[in-house]
């Protein structure tokens, strides 16, 4: 995996953080600390998306950050983990996968 798509997960993980935050922030502290994950999301979001398809990126770091919130929901605040939600978020993450894997890095035209 190269730096740009290392960039794509970075800034999903930061957007679980700022979801958890829009729903849990009840403190001046917790809502600048949402603040500032949204921002550093969606810079490195742009950032990785100058050098690769902005809908595969886009659609990568929506399926991860889903995903990624709903594992934090579970483990983080105890909501409950079905067959059927693990079997769907099995399911995205192939589709995240799959789209990283025959996304070519240079196929975004103009990309350096």
């Amino acid at each position: 995996m190269n730096s740009n798509w290392m960039q794509v997960v970075l800034a999903a993980f930061f957007e679980v953080g700022w979801v958890i935050g829009l729903k849990h922030a009840d403190s001046f502290p917790a809502w600048i600390g949402t603040i500032i994950a949204i921002l550093i999301s969606f810079y490195i979001l742009i950032k990785s998306s100058e050098k690769l398809p902005v809908g595969t990126v886009y659609a990568v770091f929506v399926g991860l950050g889903t995903a990624g919130t709903v594992l934090a929901d579970t483990l983080l605040f105890s909501e409950a983990m079905s067959f059927g939600k693990a079997s769907l978020m099995g399911l995205l993450l192939a589709g995240v996968i799959g789209l990283k894997l025959v996304t070519n890095e240079t196929e975004k035209k103009g990309a350096e």
